[in-house]
């Protein structure tokens, strides 16, 4: 359902400590968001931003320091919610010596799903993914792109409500990458939950509805991607078969002319242009984070970004 959050993270921090537990990295400060039902979610920033600790924090793999992780209205630590997750992480850590179908079929075994379910499912993913000609082949022979497509079917084999991909084409040809992007789509239109990181920034303004851009630990944009990427102090007008005489007073003459106004908005930028400009911004004010707009107010802003000051942590 439209607007039905299934995971949401509320003042998320982690703090790494050291063995005498002295601070030695803030790996996530203050991190609030939320993912809704049927939506393709993006966490992007370089490395050491904090997406791979987001992620695990989710998955219940590690404990916050302070905070709540939430995945479908159950804390991320509660090991019941995993039934109905899926998750393919940035390396596939499959077994070599098994075919495509005995890897799926010893994943929903690790699900109690029935032998006959088993079967059904694994030859539905196999033929989902396009291994259809090498499922009899040993994981070994596989391309990366090969193990990836598997990999892909192994987090989805317990048919989970909500998928985390960490860098799904890490490593794959033109190609593949759009076949993994296809694929992703379509989990979007069977009604599933994707929430991926990626490095690759073209991929995610592909396939992304909504994305969080982290930098040094801290949430710096939040949004729909096509909000984020207008340029809102411009405006484009793209016109058809305009008369030359006609473009000194084009507002009036659209109307009188017979032109057609084909369309009329912002221009945008790119998502590799607007995360660039967020971490230079972030690397010259440091501190300075997302800030969520308040109900009956803006929020504090830095020019036409929703960010403010946020406090030193010690």
């Amino acid at each position: 359902m439209a607007g039905d959050v299934v995971v949401e993270a509320r003042n998320l921090t982690k703090i790494y400590r050291d063995f005498w537990g002295r601070k030695k990295v803030d790996a996530l400060r203050s991190l609030s968001l939320t993912v809704e039902r049927g939506e393709i979610f993006g966490l992007l920033g370089p490395n050491g931003s904090g997406k791979t600790t987001t992620i695990k924090l989710l998955l219940g793999l590690l404990f916050p320091t302070s905070g709540d992780a939430l995945v479908l209205g159950k804390n991320a630590t509660d090991v019941a919610k995993n039934e109905l997750i899926g998750y393919l992480p940035e390396e596939s850590y499959l077994y070599k010596f098994l075919s495509a179908e005995e890897t799926l079929d010893f994943y929903g075994r690790l699900f109690n799903i029935s032998r006959a379910e088993r079967k059904r499912r694994s030859a539905e993913l196999i033929e989902q993914v396009g291994l259809s000609h090498a499922r009899k082949r040993l994981v070994k022979e596989y391309s990366k792109g090969m193990a990836r497509r598997i990999g892909l079917a192994q987090a989805l084999i317990n048919d989970p409500e909500v998928v985390f991909l960490d860098e799904p084409t890490s490593g794959l040809d033109p190609i593949g990458t759009r076949e993994m992007k296809d694929l992703i789509i379509d989990l979007k239109a069977k009604g599933k939950t994707v929430v991926m990181c990626s490095h690759l920034l073209a991929d995610v303004q592909d396939v992304c509805d909504r994305v969080a851009i982290l930098h040094q630990g801290e949430l710096k944009e939040y949004g729909r991607v096509s909000d984020l990427l207008k340029i809102q102090d411009l405006t484009e007008v793209r016109i058809r078969g305009l008369s030359e005489s006609a473009k000194a007073e084009i507002e009036r003459i659209i109307a009188t002319d017979g032109a057609t106004l084909e369309s009329m908005g912002h221009p945008t930028t790119t998502l590799e242009d607007l995360f660039l400009r967020i971490v230079r911004e972030s690397e010259a004010h440091p501190g300075r984070r997302y800030l969520p707009e308040r109900k009956g107010g803006s929020s504090g802003t830095d020019g036409d970004r929703k960010t403010a000051a946020s406090p030193s942590s010690n």
